[in-house]
Order: C-alpha cells, then sequence, then structure tokens
C-alpha cells in the first residue's frame, strides 16, 4: 500500500492498516482517515521539505515516523547536484533546491537503530523518460509520489504482489507535472500493474491536476 498525503476515501483505513507493507511520505499527513500503519517513510531528502523535517525534531517524534522501520531518500544527492545550474537559469527563486539532506536521514536512521535506504538515480531518470509519453508540461521534477511508485514497481515488488494507491489526488506544487503523472498512473492501472484503492476520474487536462 502507497498512500500519499492526498485525501483518502472514508472507510479505507482498515484496508490501510490490513496491508502487508505500508508506505507514507514525509510528514505522513495521511494517518489518520488513511489509517495508522507505517513501515516505511519516504522522504524529499532535498531542499526545503527536508529541512523543515530535520530541524526542530518534531517529524522525528511522530507516532509514523517512530512507528517506521525503514526511511527512503527518494533524491539522488548527485543527480540533484547536476540539475543545481539549470535551476539557477530557469528557476532562479529555487536557489535551496538541490539542497542535499541525505546525510541528516541517514544518521537518523542510524542512530535509531532503523534502515535508510536512497532511491536509485537510475530510477529518476527512467521514470522522466516513461513520463514524456504523456506530454507532460515544463516541470522541475516529477514528484515524490510517483517517484515511490516507480521504484516499487522496478525494485521492491515481487510476482504476484498486488500494489494499491491511496491518497493521490495529483496535485499540488506547481512544478511537478501531475497532469503527465495521472496519466502514467492510469496507464499502469489499465496495464494491471498496480490499482487505485478509490478509482479517480482521469480527465485529460492539459496542465493541473
Amino acid at each position: 500500500m502507497v498512500v500519499g498525503n492526498g485525501e483518502v476515501p472514508e472507510g479505507a483505513a482498515a484496508t490501510i492498516d490490513a496491508a502487508d507493507l505500508v508506505i507514507r511520505f514525509n510528514d505522513c499527513r495521511s494517518v489518520g482517515p488513511g489509517g495508522t500503519k507505517t513501515d516505511i517513510v519516504a522522504v524529499c531528502n532535498t531542499g526545503r521539505p527536508a529541512l523543515a523535517m530535520l530541524g526542530g525534531g518534531r517529524w522525528k517524534t511522530r507516532d509514523p515516523v517512530r512507528q517506521a522501520r525503514e526511511f527512503w531518500s527518494v533524491r539522488s544527492g548527485a543527480k540533484f547536484a547536476a540539475m543545481r545550474a539549470m535551476l539557477a537559469e530557469t528557476h532562479p527563486d529555487l536557489d535551496d533546491f538541490c539542497d542535499d539532506y541525505t546525510t541528516g536521514f541517514e544518521s537518523f536512521a542510524r542512530a535509531t537503530g532503523r534502515q535508510h535506504r536512497i532511491v536509485p538515480a537510475e530510477t529518476h531518470e527512467r521514470l522522466e523518460r516513461d513520463l514524456a509519453r504523456f506530454a507532460p508540461a515544463p516541470y522541475v521534477a516529477p514528484s515524490s509520489g510517483l517517484v515511490v511508485i516507480a521504484d516499487v514497481l522496478s525494485s521492491v515488488a515481487s510476482a504476484g504482489d498486488e500494489i494499491v494507491l491511496a491518497g493521490f489526488g495529483h496535485s499540488g506544487w506547481e512544478w511537478h507535472p501531475f497532469a503527465a503523472e495521472r496519466r502514467y498512473v492510469d496507464a499502469l492501472a489499465a496495464q494491471g500493474r498496480l490499482r487505485r484503492l478509490n478509482p479517480l476520474p482521469s480527465p485529460d487536462f492539459s496542465q493541473g491536476a
């Protein structure tokens, strides 16, 4: 079960908590209506989201974070460092977007006896090639949720595993390609590679989601 931070359907908590493996994201806003079980927390380990999680200590004491047995850093530090010069020209307001806080998450995992894993840069790059088929509007990076979905499909799930998504509304930060991401997930669902816990209508918007 991969649970995003979007709206989760009423009554989904028990279904999510019954899953063999539950992956949540960042501050785990899905907890509550989306159940409580949390095996893995996937974190955006660069830029402001990472700094907000590691600074002040509040994220570290949240119940789902304390419950997790493993943390995944979604972004390759080397890949995002290579994006810095380009972003300085195209998106100068994102001057801290590529700041890498992976070592902070590694240290936290080690200090608390948990595992830490970095999603391979190859997963991100393959996903960008796949997204190109769905005519994305100009974007900076795929969402963390989509990177994790691609990673689960390519590196984590075994034959016969059922991959279920909840809490994916495909909307949010303007520089994620959410319309293309929706079409990408819908295509995977049509192929039987995953399913949504709450099927969503999929209008073919040119941008937004």
